[in-house]
């Protein structure tokens, strides 16, 4: 199994699906470690990136004022979180860059999405990952064992599909 799977990634690396061309302005790339870090959610305890080691994780940078985050969401939510939601093996964190907890938990529920969603002030856990200024809307797929394995940047249906058979297959891996 583990063959198969290296031999898609190593396909999809040779069809150029996990390039990150400059304009993406990520600080990290695929086979990184992903830097650590804490995060506090709303209304609950913190969690912090290490200690999720041996699951799968998706981080999804997102802000409610980015247009093209609230048009993925919904199939974020759809397509991953109510198929993995209940995988012990699976963790999906919205990061939230820089808004006040009253401003994300209104985002989310205006948007639909049930998955949680931390805080980021001063995007200090953006900046571990894209640069300063770089735009929001990107996901960071994480293997089971802390490196990265996949990132986007907006929306691309295509790009999306291929982060979801990513996903997917990562989890069949036993």
């Amino acid at each position: 199994m583990k063959i198969i799977f290296l031999t898609f990634i190593v396909t999809l690396v040779s069809l150029n699906i996990f390039a990150q061309d400059d304009d993406r302005k990520y600080l990290v790339k695929v086979g990184d470690i992903a830097p650590d870090f804490e995060m506090a959610m709303p209304g609950v305890e913190t969690i912090k990136l290490s200690s999720l080691r041996g699951k799968v994780v998706m981080l999804q940078f997102t802000a409610s004022w980015c247009g093209v985050c609230r048009k993925e969401m919904p199939f974020i939510e759809s397509e991953i979180w109510q198929k993995h939601k209940d995988n012990p093996n699976f963790a999906l964190y919205g990061i939230d860059r820089d808004e006040p907890a009253e401003t994300v938990l209104a985002f989310a529920k205006k948007t639909g999405v049930t998955y949680p969603i931390g805080l980021d002030p001063k995007a200090g856990i953006f900046e571990l990952y894209a640069e300063k200024d770089a735009g929001i809307t990107r996901n960071v797929i994480i293997g089971k064992d802390g490196r990265i394995v996949m990132l986007t940047r907006l929306y691309d249906p295509e790009e999306f599909k291929q982060m979801v058979k990513v996903i997917d297959n990562l989890l069949a891996e036993e």
